[in-house]
């Protein structure tokens, strides 16, 4: 029956409304009406009530017909509620599979609702009833995604959907499960806000991951890291370790990319499980570490200190043999220094002394500027110098201006104290001995501020890797009386004890807060937080308690803060806390409040935790709160820094100065290291802010966020930084920011970036943990030094199997001039007015000649070559420009002008080009990067470009090329100390003798 576009729909609707009992011809009249309805529904809406009433019929045969009918129609009314209703009616005739908005808008529709109910039931805990048919129709598109081969989909629907059952029958199906499994972990770690169902995907993509042929044990002992299955890990070590040559490389990256998680207790609780796996008999020598690797003379494997298991409690792999011979102790020592961070940290620690290119102009610019009788500016120059030569263990500054130096007194030589700890992070085989001159001495008594300053240095220098200074740091804080070395002695045991939940440090700094000392209880507070990191340990309720008790506002700010890191990561765990904290009368304890936000739900863009952040951004009463709250939007964000500037571009613009304030670190934090577009178009108006502390927080948020772009890009904030801070005009507040961010963008030797995550993908515990820290400066610039844990350096590292480096290249696909070094900065040389000849006549300068001639003849002594005399003038000149060529090289730079100037030549090179083994590599350089196809050396991490990387090589029995190692040689500290005088480091290269001493005189011995 056809319909002509006069009558429309009207006849068929007709034939709805007969009195007689015939359902074929009611059906003959919905198929007709279901094939119009896209074009005549606003004819049909009239009729509804009819299609409704075949629908709600039982006895009629096509009800399901009807409900397809009347599904169409109200999604053309726009009420997608009732067309969704009405679409589950239709059974099997509403086709998922049809290409149609109609039914796309549906299943979207479909899927949402579902998603949010089972969201309710698993992660709420509410009972729920879910309908049968939404659950039917969310089945039929994941199993149409796998029939189409887009198992990525189904994995998305799966997991939002939280349906495991599903997620497994995907992965089975897709035809490369080990590929699906990576694609559902990645996933995982970004999309699923709920920390307990986040724990039961990676227990499932774990169990997957065992039944698959040749499973990924990077990404394994990864999951296994963040469920906390320490004895798991060591389980697959220990099979490692005790396998093929290519089984004990993988060993070996497993345990530098759980290294680069910063997970100290976890690590600790693997070596201990790897000693009881595989005892050490008493008459095994362990293996040195190979010279490459060494940081200072030969590293000693450490011994096990636990006994054998009993024979009852022996690992099933120990069943094949009992006795474990030397090679595999060997690689078990080498695989506990790498959990140890001996290993990676001295890689890193040669890596940063041989490609040290910060510019020492770029300080004496700033020294010069600067009125060192303001010790704000004063202060920040010493900042900026720690930043640029974090890790470097280059001090050339300090030791060319130790006068300058000393004029830091107080507080001020706490901090320049402190930031040896950052110019010497990592240099664990002698940080304790450089540190010497000013750490606490028995019988001795000197300045209690460069000696708290120096046990905070202590800190700095063994952040996370603290057991060789453990009992030195806690005598120091036992044997003392004085605030100001408790307070540097419990930022100092924090550091180096970094979530480690040390019971007997804990006693200690806890004695320290309730002694209610302001400044000691100050750094305690934060000190016990990070020592319980991450734990959310039941002693968070006792600390909440004291913040309560004690009258000092220093005392209750360190308390929250260390409350912040405490229920770092805890999600809905420390959802209890915050209610406590938020709904408070004291307005710092609010403030801690919403860290303990920040800190919980870091990097996980929860909606609720958003929410109420937003919130008190908005709609508090005190400045101190709002701020924070706006601030640690940052942290929340911190898993997709695109969306930060949108949300908070609105703050950004608000009449309150700590809002703006608040917003521009919140960007600074979320899209550190990234160079986003959106983030400087945030920030560049808040740099001409009329309130001084707001263009600071610009300041130091635009460097966050720009550190190792390309120089095209760093140029003219490099302009803008140094305009402000030789501007006699400016706030003091706004050149102190101007400062640090020279100091950031120019960090560790222009080698580091703000690292939030590691190479796998996690956030590094540490680095948010420090910039949380850091941010506390508002209140106590020396906590400015925290930033330095954040910063990781950018390098390409790669190994042999002997934990050695081998000379190797890589290719780079785009310009060299694109992530070159900066050029250094060129002295300007004042050219002096030379005098202008006097003219001379040529018959007088012929007569002249010929008197010089007669007059050598007459004594007989003239040397003639054709008409000239041989002179001696020309070698003036050249003599000047060696030594001015001399004159003008900066010492600490370990060849890194000269390095940086070769790279500014190639610079209209379109590449590719090749980078020696060790390199930089910034982050927006990795994608860029490739091994060449016919390498001897390929890494054993598929798909990596930067980071510590054990290779593969392809000719075993070929001679291995060393790169010989470059470590900084040890010296003492360069802050001038009140008893020891600090001697000058020797120069990185040995200086060249440009003339030879003249032989001695003849002489006669005569007796």
């Amino acid at each position: 029956m056809s319909v002509s576009v006069m009558s429309g729909a009207t006849g068929l609707l007709s034939l709805l409304s007969e009195p007689c009992q015939n359902d074929e011809l009611k059906c003959h009249a919905l198929v007709n009406i279901n094939k119009v309805v896209d074009e005549y529904w606003f004819q049909i809406s009239g009729s509804i009530a009819s299609v409704e009433a075949l629908y709600e019929d039982d006895e009629f045969s096509h009800r399901e017909l009807a409900a397809l009918v009347a599904s169409k129609v109200f999604y053309h009314l726009g009420e997608l509620d009732d067309a969704l209703n009405y679409a589950l009616g239709a059974g099997s005739l509403f086709n998922v599979n049809e290409e149609s908005e109609f039914v796309n808008t549906l299943v979207s529709r479909c899927l949402d609702r579902y998603f949010e109910l089972r969201v309710k039931e698993i992660e709420e805990k509410q009972e729920v009833d879910i309908d049968p048919r939404l659950t039917s129709v969310v089945e039929r598109m994941i199993n149409r995604c796998c029939e189409q081969g887009q198992f990525e989909q189904a994995v998305g629907v799966a997991l939002e959907a939280r349906r495991l059952d599903k997620l497994e029958e995907v992965i089975a199906q897709s035809a490369d499960s080990v590929k699906t499994i990576k694609y559902s972990l990645a996933v995982c770690q970004k999309l699923i806000i709920n920390r307990g169902f986040r724990q039961q995907v990676l227990r499932l993509l774990i169990r997957l991951y065992e039944g698959v042929p040749s499973p990924d044990y990077i990404d394994v002992c990864q999951c296994l890291m963040f469920l906390d299955d320490d004895k798991e890990v060591a389980t697959i070590l220990n099979k490692l370790l005790r396998g093929s040559k290519d089984d004990v490389a993988l060993a070996y990256q497993v345990c530098f990319d759980l290294v680069e998680n910063e997970m100290q207790s976890f690590l600790i609780k693997v070596q201990q499980h790897l000693d009881v796996l595989m005892p050490t008999p008493a008459s095994a020598t362990p293996t040195p570490l190979a010279p490459s690797v060494q940081t200072e003379g030969d590293v000693e494997m450490e011994q096990s200190d636990s006994a054998p298991p009993a024979a009852s409690e022996a690992s099933p792999l120990l069943a094949a043999s009992n006795d474990t011979d030397a090679n595999v102790l060997a690689q078990l020592g080498k695989a506990k220094d790498i959990l140890s961070g001996k290993v990676p940290i001295g890689l890193y620690l040669d890596f940063m002394y041989r490609n040290n290119h910060a510019d020492l102009l770029v300080l004496k610019g700033i020294k010069t500027a600067v009125e060192s009788r303001n010790s704000v500016t004063h202060s920040a120059t010493i900042l900026a110098n720690a930043y640029m030569h974090a890790g470097t263990t280059v001090d050339t500054f300090l030791r060319e201006n130790l006068e300058w130096l000393s004029k830091a007194t107080n507080w001020s030589k706490f901090s320049a104290t402190a930031g040896l700890g950052v110019i010497h992070r990592g240099h664990l085989q002698q940080g304790q001995a450089l540190m010497a001159p000013y750490l606490p001495r028995n019988g001795a008594s000197g300045s209690p501020y460069s000696e708290g300053g120096a046990l905070y240095a202590l800190g700095l220098i063994y952040a996370n890797h603290g057991h060789d200074v453990r009992s030195f740091l806690l005598n120091s804080l036992r044997n003392t009386s004085n605030e100001i070395i408790q307070h540097g002695a419990c930022l100092g045991l924090g550091l180096a004890s970094l979530g480690t939940e040390d019971a007997e440090i804990a006693e200690d700094i806890k004695n320290v807060l309730y002694s209610d000392s302001a400044v000691a209880g100050e750094a305690a507070g934060i000190g016990m937080g990070l020592l319980l990191a991450g734990s959310a340990s039941e002693k968070a309720q006792e600390l909440l308690s004291y913040a309560h008790e004690t009258q000092h506002e220093k005392i209750i700010r360190g308390i929250v803060v260390g409350l912040a890191i405490i229920m770092y990561g805890r999600e809905e765990g420390a959802d209890t806390l915050i209610e406590q904290m938020i709904r408070d009368q004291d307005p710092i304890i609010r403030y801690g409040g919403m860290y303990v936000i920040g800190m919980a739900y870091r990097g996980t863009g929860n909606n609720g935790a958003v929410q109420q952040l937003l919130h008190f951004a908005v709609s508090d009463v005190s400045d101190d709160v709002r701020r924070a709250a706006t601030l640690c939007l940052g942290f929340v964000l911190m898993n997709s820094p695109e969306q930060c500037p949108k949300i908070v571009s609105l703050l950004s613009e608000s009449f309150n100065s700590h809002v703006r304030y608040g917003a521009a670190m919140a960007v600074g934090l979320a899209c550190a290291g990234t160079g986003l577009k959106d983030a400087v178009s945030l920030l560049e108006p808040m740099l001409s802010d009329p309130t001084d502390f707001v263009r600071q927080g610009a300041l130091i948020a635009t460097a966050l966020v720009m550190v190792q772009q390309p120089e095209t890009r760093l140029g003219p904030l490099r302009k803008r930084i140094d305009k402000m801070i030789k501007d006699k005009h400016e706030e003091v507040m706004c050149k102190m920011g101007a400062i640090m961010a020279a100091g950031i963008i120019d960090a560790g030797g222009r080698n580091v970036t703000i690292g939030l995550r590691s190479q796998s993908g996690y956030f590094r515990r540490t680095s948010v943990v420090a910039l949380a820290v850091f941010t506390q400066h508002w209140y106590w610039y020396p906590l400015t030094y925290f930033l330095s844990l954040a910063m990781q350096p950018t390098a390409l590292i790669g190994l042999t199997d002997n934990l050695q480096m081998p000379t190797f290249q890589v290719e780079c696909t785009c310009k060299p001039s694109i992530f070159a070094y900066p050029s250094p900065i060129n002295v300007e040389k004042k050219e002096e007015a030379s005098k202008v000849p006097t003219a001379v006549l040529s018959t007088t300068a012929k007569a002249k000649e010929r008197a010089k001639k007669k007059e050598a003849e007459k004594k007989g002594t003239v040397k003639l070559e054709g008409d000239k005399m041989e002179t001696d003038e020309k070698a003036a000149p050249a003599s000047a420009s060696t030594a001015g060529g001399e004159e003008g090289k900066e010492p600490g730079n370990a060849g890194g002008v000269e390095a940086a100037a070769a790279v500014t030549k190639e610079a209209d090179v379109t590449g590719p080009y090749t980078l020696d083994n060790p390199t930089r590599v910034v982050p927006s350089q990795a994608k860029f990067i490739r091994f060449k196809a016919a390498s001897r050396w390929t890494p054993i991490k598929s798909k990596v470009s930067s980071g510590i990387l054990v290779m593969k090589d392809s000719s075993p029995d070929m001679a291995v090329d060393l790169v010989s190692p470059q470590v900084a040689a040890a010296a003492p500290a360069a802050v001038p100390a009140p008893t020891v005088p600090a001697p000058v480091r020797p120069p990185a290269q040995p200086v060249t003798q440009t003339e030879e001493p003249p032989p001695p005189e003849p002489f006669e011995y005569t007796p």
